[in-house]
């Protein structure tokens, strides 16, 4: 049953990711591309979504997952299942966080996760940027070039400090200036 698999996948995804979001990325796109949900290709461009719609990240894009596979029961099934173990440890935490704070067991771990969480992150970086930059494993084409010139001009402006609003809306507009120009 697709629900019931959907809700156990972002469960498991939700239970043993620490980091939010991007951490999750690399086990989502491990989970979803082999059980054949979607192609890679296509769960790429939902990150671009997610990352540009309100929300948290792991919401948007479990939703989206759930939607594409299982129709809107498929979406509240993993959906749910992504967020149910974070609210768990939060009551869990929450409950005994007089014991929690001053253990050196948990500070400890926590020491622990913040590098694991930075190699999550960039292991997601390093796999989407390799779909964004060498989709089909060429080395120079139009699209490769316009991808590399929206990237590197969204980190200029946000190393200035332009709001990252701005930011997101200049590089939709000239995504879609590239794909009307034949670019994409």
């Amino acid at each position: 049953m697709i629900y019931l698999e959907l809700f156990l996948t972002f469960f498991q995804i939700g239970a043993f990711t620490f980091g939010g979001g991007y951490a999750m990325l690399p086990m989502i796109q491990e989970q979803v591309t082999a059980k054949g949900w979607m192609k890679l290709e296509d769960l790429i461009n939902f990150v671009a979504v997610s990352e540009s719609t309100p929300g948290p990240f792991a919401v948007n894009i479990s939703t989206y997952v759930g939607m594409e596979t299982g129709g809107i029961f498929g979406s509240f099934c993993a959906t749910l299942g992504v967020v149910l173990p974070s609210f768990l440890v939060i009551l869990l935490v929450a409950r005994f966080y007089e014991k929690f704070r001053s253990s050196s067991v948990v500070g400890g771990f926590m020491s622990g996760l913040r590098p694991c969480v930075v190699g999550l992150i960039g292991t997601a970086v390093l796999s989407v940027g390799q779909t964004v930059f060498f989709p089909a494993g060429i080395v120079m084409n139009p699209a490769l070039l316009v991808s590399s010139v929206i990237f590197i001009l969204s980190l200029v402006l946000v190393f200035k400090k332009v709001h990252p609003i701005v930011v997101i809306v200049l590089a939709g507009a000239l995504g879609v200036a590239a794909g009307l120009l034949g670019y994409l």
